[in-house]
């Protein structure tokens, strides 16, 4: 399934209906899950980030707790890869290793991946829905290293930028949806989108088969 016209690369349609916050400050500012429930959405966004990693090498894809999940696992099925999930502490019934982070609201968290869950020298895409501060994602590349996994890379729907986030780019290769020098950046980065004027739920409503 694909979209007639996805419009250029720096200005896909599909970002056009994500939905703003609704329910205040102990939310992220964006949701951007009406992506994945419309079909041509999510596969032109899946199409997008493939083309990007098309020069990545992975052995798995991590996908961080919790919206992660469903960006790594439908990646992992793309590039058939495994899936790992990184996950807020205290969910995983078996041994783990944790750190701590800062998460965007400011406030510390734990995070956690089974111990071992990969041999040394693999090679682990980080995949999360949205990287804002990027402490979530300094968590899981710390879990990775002392397992003694490689990042492979980065993975978001968008990632803003400041100096973590620049970071990051010098020195993993990273995709985002969101192009980088692009107005859906600045306004990312400013947290605010201009189609937020006009955005409309039913947009984003998948096509019922009769």
């Amino acid at each position: 399934m694909t979209t007639a016209n996805k419009g250029p690369r720096d200005d896909r349609w599909y970002l056009n209906i994500m939905a703003p916050n609704t329910k205040g400050d102990k939310f992220a500012w964006l949701d951007p899950t009406s992506i994945y429930i419309n079909a041509e959405a999510f596969n032109d966004l899946l199409d997008d980030l493939l083309e990007d990693l098309k020069d990545v090498e992975c052995d798995v894809v991590a996908g961080l707790d919790a919206m992660g999940f469903v960006l790594g696992a439908a990646i992992a099925a793309r590039c058939g890869v495994g899936f790992l999930p990184i996950r807020k502490a205290g969910k995983l019934c078996v041994d783990t290793d944790k750190v701590s982070f800062g998460n965007y609201s400011g406030r510390t968290q734990d995070m956690e991946m089974r111990l071992p869950a990969f041999a040394p020298g693999t090679r682990v895409l980080l995949v999360d829905q949205w990287v804002e501060t990027g402490g979530t994602m300094d968590g899981s590349v710390r879990l990775v290293e002392r397992q003694k996994g490689v990042v492979a890379g980065m993975v978001a729907v968008a990632i803003e930028e400041n100096e973590r986030t620049n970071g990051y780019r010098a020195t993993y290769p990273c995709v985002s949806a969101v192009v980088p020098g692009s107005r859906w950046q600045t306004e990312c980065n400013s947290q605010t989108l201009s189609s937020f004027d006009t955005y409309n739920p039913e947009s984003a409503f998948p096509q019922t088969k009769r």
